[in-house]
């Protein structure tokens, strides 16, 4: 769980946005936008599976410039 320590003088604004952005980057929010809802393992292939051509297609792109 991410944390933080308000500066000395530091806005409550400011530091909660702090915050947010260290939960974004610890996946925190895509992990819990995850477990919102029950995927069966036939959709979890099938989101893998489009993931890892997107990865290839976007490859394969760079590597013919």
């Amino acid at each position: 769980m991410p944390y933080i320590k308000l500066r000395d003088g530091e806005q409550f604004e400011r530091g909660f946005r702090r915050f947010v952005k260290s939960c974004e980057k610890a996946g925190l929010m895509a992990e819990i936008r995850k477990h919102q809802r029950y995927e069966k393992p036939s959709e979890a292939r099938k989101r893998k599976s489009n993931a890892a051509r997107r990865k290839m297609r976007r490859l394969m792109r760079i590597m013919a410039r």
